[in-house]
């Protein structure tokens, strides 16, 4: 079976809004051994929605529509569906009823324009929305079942996955085709870069399909099997991830799309060891991804933007000395702001940062994008310099905290840091 995905609004339609609703959609869809083959995008306008409909209708077996069943003038999908599909706009009691008893619960104020959101197509069978006023609906326009949800993305995905997914497992009538995805993280190596070290994948594993995902600064590798052996899909799913380890090695942060952050939570909870981190160019952008995570109060202790020299030397513990024969640039410097961190937390380990992100700010000797890391452990302190490329600011601060978190995943793993 072949979908497509339809987004309403003039806010998503205008970039004011994210649309995160296709992608959510997609990916369940995808995993339901249904493939997507197009996404929309439209305004609240008839002139649009009823044209759009009837070409969906027209082009594939089923269809979501999000957005446009609110009770405003504006929340026109259900008038639209009623003229793409040539039936009259009738008071649907089953809907009706529901909006009614959402407001009840909740001890409001139900208005007429409330009641417009139970005016459905005649003949749709009405979605219950468990989690709002909208209820959604099934409706067959041309050839494709058309399933109306809310733009509202909790309310949306309840009820994809409560209804919509159900009806169209009996839509595919027991021939429903698997879908296995993979995503394997990485950083260290450009999206072309990775790519070239797969370049034999499609012959060594012709029946998966490989793609990439470019998310700063990471490259998630994705594999995808399609069929509808379980068991099989698995094996070959385990095999081909073999196969990229071995390819991508150290590179891989994670088999199973985890970020950094959660990578490296994960290892200093099974170490049971603890950390302090000191910045200065990233801003707190290392702190504020390690708690992120939950249950990171375990292992993360402490958190200092050092961002002055004065605050290097009077927060941390940096000699003045060090400051003024290297500079704040320096693994020197970084290594005394790792070890100063370390000891005031009395964390296991002791992470800092000072670079240029730039846009202004470089010499010739420490361009923008210059970094310097240190690692303190309860062993050794280790300083590093990487020199990044990037003109922008929050490019240049996020590489550098991933390049930072790495050095400390990569010192768990006992690895070296080397290109």
């Amino acid at each position: 079976m072949i979908a497509e995905i339809l987004s309403t609004g003039d806010e998503i339609r205008s970039g004011t809004l994210i649309d995160n609703n296709s992608a959510y959609i997609a990916q369940q869809l995808e995993q339901w051994g249904v493939e997507v083959v197009r996404h929309n995008c439209v305004g609240d306008e008839l002139d649009f929605l009823v044209p759009i409909l009837k070409e969906i209708g027209r082009r594939v077996d089923i269809a979501i529509v999000t957005g446009g069943l609110g009770p405003t003038a504006d929340d026109l999908s259900s008038e639209a569906a009623a003229k793409a599909s040539g039936v009259a706009l009738v008071l649907d009691s089953v809907a009706l009823k529901s909006i009614e008893a959402f407001f009840k619960k909740r001890k409001r104020l139900f208005t007429s324009s409330n009641k417009k959101q139970a005016m459905l197509p005649k003949n749709a069978k009405p979605i219950y929305n468990p989690v709002g006023t909208a209820p959604g609906f099934i409706i067959k326009i041309e050839k494709c079942v058309f399933f109306f949800l809310p733009g509202v993305p909790y309310e949306m995905r309840k009820m994809l996955t409560g209804a919509v997914l159900p009806e169209i497992e009996k839509l595919q009538g027991g021939n429903r085709k698997l879908c296995l995805v993979k995503t394997i993280s990485t950083f260290g190596l450009t999206e072309s870069a990775t790519g070239e070290q797969l370049t034999e994948f499609a012959s060594a594993f012709p029946e998966i399909k490989l793609g990439f995902r470019a998310k700063f600064p990471e490259i998630h590798v994705k594999l995808y099997a399609y069929g509808d052996d379980k068991g099989f899909l698995e094996q070959l799913i385990k095999k081909a991830t073999e196969w990229v380890m071995e390819k991508l090695g150290k590179r891989i942060i994670s088999v199973d799309g985890g970020s950094i952050e959660n990578v490296v939570g994960g290892l200093l909870c099974r170490e049971k060891a603890t950390i302090a981190v000191a910045e200065s160019c990233t801003g707190g952008l290392i702190s504020n991804w390690l708690t992120d995570v939950p249950g990171s109060s375990e292992y993360f202790l402490f958190s200092g933007v050092t961002y002055s020299n004065e605050a290097k030397i009077k927060v941390l513990g940096v000699s003045p000395d060090t400051i003024i024969q290297y500079g704040a640039v320096h693994e020197e410097t970084v290594k005394e702001m790792a070890e100063g961190v370390r000891r005031i937390a009395d964390a296991t380990y002791g992470l800092s940062t000072s670079g240029i992100a730039g846009p202004d700010g470089g010499t010739e000797d420490k361009p923008v994008g210059t970094v310097c890391i240190g690692l303190a452990t309860p062993d050794t302190v280790k300083g590093y310099r990487f020199n990044f490329l990037f003109n922008q600011r929050l490019m240049n601060k996020k590489i550098f905290a991933m390049t930072a978190l790495d050095l400390l995943r990569r010192e768990f793993l006992e690895d070296s840091y080397d290109s």
